[in-house]
């Protein structure tokens, strides 16, 4: 795999132009040269092997030599992430991208403490995208996952419902989990076992809804399970919302992968 991958538009004829942006950090901080092999990838699973032509600042210029279509992983899985503290959701957002989650959700919950409204917001999805981007970039995955507005828990659980009443005309069902520290969570593989004997088959899409510091309230935990979400717990101990996003994710991930 090349050194160099960069974010591009499609080739016009054979052809891709950097932005400014991309290009700068092609050519300056990763002082890739004229011959150079560079992977540029459109954030939908298209990748593109080029050759570096011209090593322009203002835009550099690629030549494709062979263009490549990945698969999404087999099951699209959503994160709903509550606010935490601090910086925190910035490395959720790296993490959940080398996991390959396929959406990420900020939540604010009752118990989260870090509140961003108008600019605030829009400046902090941004920030996100922006690392998603940079984590996509580094660990090769071809797909960034779509980052959302922050939504409340009651405006996230009403657009589950709703979707779920669309799901039912397609015959599409989603897996819906909640890490749960409250008493009758289950492990994830006897969710997975029920869903598989309920619908005969493995998710192919699926939501982790993961709380803040403290975890959900008693009263959001039962709107979660009203809502058709499954308490499981990520194991005896407790640990921090970013630690429980990452397990939760890679656990998924890895038990709804495709039989080799």
């Amino acid at each position: 795999m090349s050194d160099f991958r960069v974010f591009a538009p499609a080739p016009v004829h054979g052809l891709i132009v950097l932005p400014a942006g991309e290009s700068h950090h092609l050519v300056t901080v990763n002082r890739a040269r004229p011959g150079d092999t560079v992977i540029a990838f459109d954030g939908h699973g298209t990748e593109w092997t080029c050759e570096l032509t011209e090593a322009r600042k203002a835009g550099v210029g690629l030549r494709v030599t062979a263009t490549h279509t990945r698969a999404p992983l087999p099951c699209a899985i959503t994160l709903a992430q509550a606010l935490p503290k601090g910086g925190v959701m910035d490395d959720i957002i790296r993490h959940a991208t080398e996991l390959g989650a396929a959406r990420i959700v900020p939540l604010s919950t009752e118990r989260t403490q870090v509140h961003l409204d108008g600019d605030r917001s829009d400046k902090k999805i941004e920030k996100w995208r922006v690392g998603a981007l940079e984590a996509a970039k580094q660990c090769g995955n071809p797909f960034l996952p779509e980052i959302t507005a922050v939504r409340t828990l009651a405006e996230f659980l009403a657009g589950v419902l709703d979707a779920d009443t669309a799901d039912k005309a397609t015959a599409k069902t989603v897996l819906k989990l909640v890490a749960s520290l409250h008493p009758g969570a289950q492990p994830l593989k006897a969710a997975l076992t029920q869903f598989k004997t309920t619908h005969g088959t493995a998710p192919t899409a699926a939501i982790w809804m993961v709380g803040p510091e403290g975890d959900f309230s008693p009263a959001e935990m039962q709107a979660a399970v009203t809502a058709g979400f499954i308490p499981v717990t990520l194991g005896p101990l407790v640990l921090r919302c970013d630690t429980a996003a990452t397990a939760a994710l890679a656990v998924l991930a890895y038990e709804t992968l495709a039989p080799v």
